[in-house]
């Protein structure tokens, strides 16, 4: 059954802010520049890696619970999306389509143009941290219960901030290491929908449930063996948002 990890609000926010912003700062990279200058003129001169973290930013304000669910979706294994109903809540499936909606709207408001923006670029970071596309069961990973370093915590925030914040990077020491890629890179990087890019983290996903077990003590051998699968996915979370933000202000 598809089901949302609404008890999971509380935890550690979906990559982290450095995450986030990283995400932002590729997409910044790569859109066009007549994108670039009329997201700046929408977000008021406010950059796409600065609002990136919006989206976390408003869990803690009960008037914009409804777009908790939102940030994540969950298949069991062995289903597609699609082969159950999808949850009443919403998922981040359906969060990014209605921003997208929202966003080549010939009529809707200046303020709801920010607003859907600003989350839509929370958003596609959430779908590229491959734990906002786990088990329901264990609530992505948030009731695996591991430590890093020896310091309590749980599989979903060693992937969401614990290795980015071990590597010491800020954002846009991250961002600006990746090497720049072709447009033949860029554009197959980019192939494929939404939903194939929930397939394609799901399938990351995976490969997160085998990599640890309850209780493990996680350190540097994991983040030898693992920080590159984050950053390649924070490099494809911003090449395809820049897709997706080419396509809303074209």
């Amino acid at each position: 059954m598809i089901s949302v990890m609404l008890n999971a609000l509380t935890e550690k926010p979906d990559w982290g802010a450095t995450g986030h912003r990283a995400t932002g700062e590729v997409a910044a990279r790569y859109i066009k520049r007549s994108t670039a200058k009329k997201i700046r003129e929408l977000l008021d001169g406010h950059t796409i890696a600065e609002v990136s973290t919006f989206g976390d930013d408003i869990k803690s304000d009960k008037r914009f619970k409804k777009f908790s669910a939102w940030h994540y979706v969950n298949i069991d294994e062995g289903k597609s999306y699609g082969d159950e109903p999808v949850s009443p809540y919403g998922d981040v499936i359906k969060g990014i389509d209605t921003c997208m909606v929202v966003l080549k709207s010939k009529t809707a408001s200046k303020a709801d143009k920010q607003f859907y923006l600003k989350l839509l670029i929370h958003f596609v970071g959430d779908v590229h941290q491959p734990l906002h596309v786990g088990r329901s069961e264990d609530l992505g990973g948030n009731k695996i219960k591991v430590t890093w370093f020896r310091k309590d915590t749980n599989l979903h925030r060693v992937w969401d901030s614990d290795m980015l914040n071990h590597y010491g990077m800020s954002y846009s020491e991250i961002a600006y290491n990746f090497p720049k890629l072709s447009k033949k890179e860029v554009k197959e990087m980019q192939k494929g929908t939404v939903l194939d890019w929930v397939n394609d983290s799901r399938v990351l996903a995976s490969e997160v449930y085998k990599s640890a077990k309850e209780g493990d003590d996680l350190g540097y051998r994991y983040v030898y063996d693992h920080f590159s699968e984050v950053q390649e996915q924070l490099e494809k979370g911003g090449v395809r948002l820049a897709k997706l933000l080419d396509e809303a202000f074209k």
